[in-house]
């Protein structure tokens, strides 16, 4: 089996954080999160990375991170997710999506050539998963079985580690059964801190309270290669049968597909725990904490003055 790719998430538009945070500087050097993914990917064992951007913005993405990661140990690859890509010929994108992409499920897929048939882990650019993550699902995925029933696995972290004081954010709620198994993972659109904890909502008005140490997936997912073609199978389904019924908004997301394949039986995904705080630019408002966050661990030595010199 080839040694597992890093898989980054990076075509997003940033809609609630008013632009580009892929890009946005948080470290001394002028370092985006994805650096310091990168940097802690490497010391785990990754050679490569797959970093999954748009053409839209891939002239600001190279003359800033690209530029930065020629310096990078690992070799970096690109991948581009456009909304043609992978759509079969009889379906045209609904003119009331306008430029929305389709969703984690489709940015992965759209790597699938640059992967070139490597287990792989897939993580978001904007979210920072600590060095525990890296290590733990590199191990994972070296030792995952290649026959039989689809063998996954997964980084949770618990939700008090994972929300931001400054408005709403999305999480995969994971159940996890007596194994160590994800059993069931339900994203929720809407999750919010408030002065009681921590609750969540799907239609806006009634509100439902998750306990601090649940279970939630930062989309941390480690993946062997044939479920880049449970993907693409899948993907056709969801054009022809979901995306009609919300043509403007519907998302093909990886959570969802896990879910499909273990209801089928077809899969077993591990849950690995991280107790690393997650920090993340959902808003613009969390930058703040982000930077001073790595700038202390840095003065900790866990990460040098510059990461890439």
């Amino acid at each position: 089996m080839k040694k597992p790719v890093l898989v980054v998430m990076a075509a997003g538009m940033g809609s609630r954080y008013g632009g580009l945070k892929q890009i946005d500087p948080v470290g001394s050097c002028g370092e985006a999160i994805l650096d310091y993914s990168l940097f802690d990917a490497h010391e785990a064992g990754f050679e490569t990375a797959v970093i999954i951007i748009k053409e839209a913005i891939r002239e600001d993405f190279m003359a800033t991170v690209g530029k930065r990661l020629e310096k990078c140990p690992m070799q970096i690859r690109y991948a581009y997710q456009e909304q043609t890509m992978y759509m079969p010929e009889d379906i045209c994108v609904p003119p009331e999506r306008g430029m929305k992409p389709w969703g984690t499920g489709h940015a992965v897929l759209c790597a699938t050539e640059q992967v070139d048939g490597a287990p792989f882990v897939v993580i978001n650019a904007d979210d920072y998963y600590g060095k525990t993550a890296f290590r733990v699902i590199y191990e994972a995925l070296c030792n995952a079985r290649e026959d039989g029933v689809y063998d996954f696995s997964m980084v949770s972290y618990y939700l008090g580690n994972t929300v931001t004081e400054h408005g709403s954010v999305a999480r995969g709620v994971c159940t996890v059964d007596a194994d160590g198994n994800l059993s069931k993972v339900v994203e929720r659109l809407r999750i919010e801190k408030y002065p009681q904890g921590i609750h969540f909502t799907v239609d806006g008005e009634t509100w439902e309270d998750l306990p601090e140490q649940t279970p939630v997936s930062m989309n941390t997912w480690g993946f062997t290669p044939v479920f880049l073609d449970e993907l693409a199978a899948r993907f056709q389904v969801f054009l022809r049968e979901e995306m009609p019924q919300n043509p403007a908004k519907k998302e093909y997301q990886l959570p969802t597909v896990v879910s499909q394949l273990l209801d089928e039986g077809k899969a077993t995904v591990k849950v690995l725990s991280s107790p690393d705080k997650w920090y993340g630019v959902t808003y613009a408002e969390d930058k703040p904490q982000v930077v001073n966050a790595l700038r202390e661990k840095t003065r900790q030595g866990l990460y040098p003055e510059g990461l890439w010199k």
